[in-house]
């Protein structure tokens, strides 16, 4: 059974910066294509970043210049490091599968964004 955990949500200031980090356990994690999806309150689960084969990245264009999705080397574990965070990106952020989400979802981490 496949497990994701995602962390390093919080509470920020417009402007501000976080780092999200997602483990999987249960699967062969570095064979996959993967993504960042969010989902604010009231909308759709939508997706942020993905990062294909050998390292080709996707971006939604409401996230382009600001974020950043990477793995590490051992393809293990997924990051999105997120600039000048605006108070829209505000959601709970989950890691799964791309283009289709083939893990259980994980609990999300919750990132807000205010003054």
């Amino acid at each position: 059974q496949v497990r994701v955990v995602e962390s390093g949500g919080g509470s920020v200031q417009p402007g501000g910066s976080l780092r999200l980090s997602c483990t999987a356990s249960g699967t062969i994690f570095n064979t996959l294509d993967v993504g960042w999806y969010r989902q604010a309150p009231g909308k759709q689960r939508e997706l942020v970043a993905a990062i294909i084969g050998d390292g080709i990245t996707n971006y939604a264009d409401s996230v382009k210049g600001r974020f950043t999705i990477s793995r590490d080397r051992s393809k293990t574990s997924l990051y999105l490091q997120m600039n000048s965070l605006k108070p829209d990106d505000t959601a709970v952020y989950y890691c799964n599968t791309h283009p289709k989400a083939l893990w259980p979802w994980g609990q999300g981490t919750q990132v807000t964004v205010s003054s």
